[in-house]
């Protein structure tokens, strides 16, 4: 962790220098996220808790702290902020405030509801569909593999679900919903539990588990034309590693280097075939996919590592806007979806270069991330108070999760990542967020009562 530490004082000193405002917003705004970041490895910490401060850090402290630092300070798409030294500061405070918010609900979470720091190290669970996997081991992998690559591969000939593309195929009885199920978490959710019972039964021998998230993941981001590979891929990774230190389970490090050249391999795979066909889908032209490209797109990957992630920017288009209030933020909260258009946020708050884009094939859309987005309202004690409600809200999602899910680490890792996801890059159709947070909780749901099922069939068989 020394060298983290160091890089992290290095990046703050550097920044420090040049910054615009009261030093001593920025050290706060740097003591707030780097904080929010180390608490979500701490003994008493849930995966939410990872999850939104690695977002939160990446998207909020290091994006602003390296083009501070690096890059004369200058930020895209932050709509009316003025640039001066009180602005930084605004943007800073309040973003730390709610920052604080989520600290506030992490600790009193961990003090007064429930930690995995009282997991027994003999926790077994899913009996039910565990013996039936034991028993129908091959069965199981080949049809798991014949629907990921169904799904993965329908969903990219027909373009059913692919981010920033309108749907080119309409499916009847809300297939489509089912479709972008499976692509975003439950072809993971499967990998999930499987990795789970894997595990259980032979961890001297994980080169499957980890072939079965790494695949299902490169199939469902590839056809999505989505480059977030990581994502689902780390949630998996580090559920698995806690899975592993509950029961004092070593890896060995070959295991883990060939794991992690593995990912990195199908990750810039993932990434040179979805710029191919985005490039192809949104210009009509390709780019070619040879050995000489590589290094343009790593360039690309580079500069996309600091940029995609949600966070400063929009908070600093939403403080320097003039129009804040109630009425700002009743108007965000009614958005409607459409297909065909671009967001509130890109039109109402940065007057986005989307708004001018043909939007007839393509949906294209900024977010302002849920920090920024509560500060619609011009209250920072709302802000607080939201993120403080969002914080218990997601550790009330995973404690429903490990509870009906036997304690499934790598469930609770997975579906974790995902809530946290959906707050860092929340801001567009906000009323649609049932959708996602229903989805999660039927997603639980199917697997307790496929597991009380097959317990039920067992004991009748036994009895």
């Amino acid at each position: 962790m020394y060298p983290l530490y160091l890089y992290i004082s290095y990046l703050t000193y550097s920044a420090f220098l040049q910054y615009a405002g009261e030093g001593f917003y920025y050290l706060f705004f740097t003591v707030c996220l780097n904080l929010l970041l180390f608490l979500g490895f701490r003994k008493g910490r849930i995966f939410f808790d990872t999850f939104i401060g690695i977002f939160f850090w990446l998207g909020f402290w290091l994006k602003y702290t390296v083009r501070t630092a690096y890059m004369n300070g200058q930020f895209y798409d932050v709509g009316h902020f003025n640039g001066s030294g009180g602005a930084h500061d605004k943007a800073l405070l309040v973003t730390s405030i709610g920052v604080l918010g989520l600290i506030s609900a992490s600790l009193i979470r961990e003090r007064f509801v429930f930690s995995y720091s009282g997991e027994t190290q003999s926790k077994m669970g899913l009996d039910g569909l565990f013996q039936a996997y034991r028993k129908h081991r091959k069965l199981v992998w080949l049809g798991f593999a014949v629907l990921i690559i169904t799904v993965a591969t329908t969903n990219a000939y027909l373009g059913i679900y692919q981010r920033g593309s309108v749907p080119r195929t309409t499916l009847p009885f809300k297939l489509k919903g089912v479709y972008t199920w499976i692509l975003l978490f439950g072809g993971a959710s499967v990998t999930a539990v499987l990795a789970d019972f894997e595990m259980r039964l032979n961890h001297k021998s994980l080169y499957p588990v980890v072939g079965l998230g790494l695949l299902e993941s490169f199939f469902s981001s590839t056809s999505m034309l989505s480059r977030g590979m990581v994502l689902n891929v780390s949630a998996l990774g580090i559920g698995g590693l806690a899975n592993l230190k509950r029961h004092n389970i070593s890896l060995k490090l070959k295991f883990l280097a060939i794991s992690v050249f593995c990912f990195i391999i199908l990750f810039t795979g993932s990434v040179v075939i979805v710029n191919h066909l985005r490039s192809i889908q949104y210009t009509g032209t390709s780019e070619n996919i040879e050995i000489n490209e590589i290094a343009k797109h790593a360039e690309r990957t580079k500069i996309l590592f600091i940029d995609r992630w949600v966070g400063i920017e929009g908070m600093m288009a939403v403080s320097g806007y003039p129009g804040q209030g109630w009425n700002l933020f009743k108007k965000g909260l009614n958005e409607k979806y459409s297909e065909r258009g671009t967001s509130f946020y890109d039109s109402e708050i940065i007057s986005s270069y989307y708004v001018s884009e043909n939007m007839m094939n393509h949906h294209f859309i900024s977010l302002p991330g849920i920090l920024a987005f509560v500060y619609y309202s011009g209250s920072v004690a709302f802000v607080f108070i939201a993120m403080f409600t969002a914080g218990i809200f997601a550790a009330a999602i995973e404690v429903y999760t490990h509870k009906f899910s036997d304690s499934s680490f790598v469930l609770c890792a997975l579906l974790a990542q995902v809530v946290a996801y959906r707050y860092a890059h929340f801001g567009y159709v906000p009323k649609q967020s049932y959708l996602l947070f229903g989805a999660i909780f039927l997603n639980v749901m199917l697997i307790f009562l496929g597991n009380k099922l097959l317990l039920f069939v067992l004991n009748r068989r036994h009895a």
